[in-house]
């Protein structure tokens, strides 16, 4: 297997268990790591051959910008698997932070990091 990493996706979005958060929303940043078999790229040079990371760049960012969950882990789990159902990617690892949680006196990140595969559907 090999690997392509995309760092850094940001997006706007209103996850949250507070209404206010499904309100105001928040900035989320996601990073991805896809396995996959690049070798039949590798020879042809063809982008149908390959994972288009601009597609998954885009798929994150509108999965954050339109889906209002409560929580982060149903956030990371639509987007781990839309992932997997529209790459060739046989498995995902999604790192998603929630950037300035409404956490009183708490100025940090919270990142939840899963990996799905797609014999685990």
């Amino acid at each position: 297997m090999d690997t392509l990493t995309v760092k850094n996706i940001r997006a706007y979005g209103y996850t949250g268990y507070f209404p206010e958060e499904q309100v105001l929303g928040q900035w989320f940043a996601v990073d991805l790591t896809f396995r996959l078999n690049l070798a039949t790229a590798g020879s042809t040079d063809e982008l149908p051959d390959t994972l288009d990371y601009s597609q998954a760049v885009s798929l994150v960012q509108t999965l954050i910008q339109s889906t209002k969950v409560k929580t982060v882990e149903r956030l990371i789990t639509i987007i781990a698997d839309r992932l997997l159902q529209e790459t060739i990617a046989e498995e995902v690892t999604v790192r998603l932070t929630k950037c300035q949680p409404p956490i009183p006196n708490f100025s940090g990140e919270i990142t939840l990091e899963i990996t799905r595969r797609t014999t685990d559907s």
